[in-house]
């Protein structure tokens, strides 16, 4: 990789969720672009994982276990990793799961979780990490990943998608505040993606394969890992606020993601 290009080398960046999936993925390529990474997970495997992929391409990698879920507890993995990498230049938060339930199903407790899980964890993280960015003097750059389910609606994760949307709003807010004290904050927005999340079973492999979308697949991690490089880094420079749409047409084709059909049929 020319890495002189993204001006990222020797930059230090925190990927929230960094374990396994897009996250892993972004925090692959932040480090073949020159960043040393701290990788936050839940899991104390996953963390470890991706610290170590990083490693591998010749990067620092610091594994960082953490409930992003509490708030205080992702301010203090933030600074954790802040002072591991000594400093923070790129925030990437990639955290979020849908409950697939139909709106009469959902608990007020479902509700609130996936608020958590899905735009007050961002909230928290993005604005303990633009603090210190800010405190620090540098050109800071915030990556969160939102979904197509914040803009375009899909039934059964409701809480989801309105959590989605809500993060959208809330990344123009960040960036509409911080702008002029050096700060972009974007967002990446899938469509399909084919994460380690998905069931294994041959009913979605079905489904996947035989996507109605114009591009006639499920996009990858890799794909979503390279808009997240492309956005925190120099390649953006002129880019903030905007949700970053990598969903293989569905937005164009306005039809379901073919995982909720797949989910549907079982409710």
């Amino acid at each position: 990789m020319a890495a002189a290009i993204f001006g990222l080398e020797g930059k230090k960046a925190i990927v929230v969720g960094g374990g396994r999936g897009m996250g892993e993925s972004s925090a692959n390529f932040l480090a073949e672009a020159g960043c040393d990474v701290a990788v936050l997970d839940v899991d104390e495997g996953r963390a470890q994982h991706g610290a170590d992929e990083v490693t591998k391409r010749g990067r620092k990698g610091i594994p960082i276990v953490a409930d992003m879920l509490d708030a205080a507890s992702a301010r203090d993995a933030i600074k954790r990793a802040e002072e591991a990498l000594g400093g923070l230049d790129v925030l990437v938060t990639i955290v979020g799961q849908a409950i697939f339930k139909p709106l009469f199903d959902l608990t007020d407790e479902e509700w609130d979780f996936d608020q958590n899980r899905n735009l007050r964890y961002a909230y928290v993280t993005a604005t303990t990490a633009a603090k210190s960015m800010i405190d620090r003097g540098v050109d800071g750059r915030i990556v969160c990943i939102a979904s197509m389910d914040g803009i375009m609606g899909s039934p059964f994760h409701a809480a989801y998608g309105a959590a989605k949307a809500g993060l959208i709003s809330l990344v123009k807010s960040m960036a509409d505040e911080w702008g002029r004290q050096g700060i972009r904050v974007n967002t990446v927005v899938p469509g399909s993606i084919a994460t380690p999340r998905l069931p294994d079973n041959d009913s979605m492999r079905e489904i996947l394969d035989k996507s109605p979308l114009p591009i006639g697949r499920s996009g990858t991690t890799d794909e979503i890992g390279k808009a997240v490089l492309f956005l925190a880094s120099d390649m953006s420079s002129y880019t903030t606020g905007s949700a970053v749409l990598v969903d293989g047409g569905w937005n164009a084709s306005n039809i379901f993601d073919p995982r909720i059909v797949a989910v549907k049929k079982t409710l």
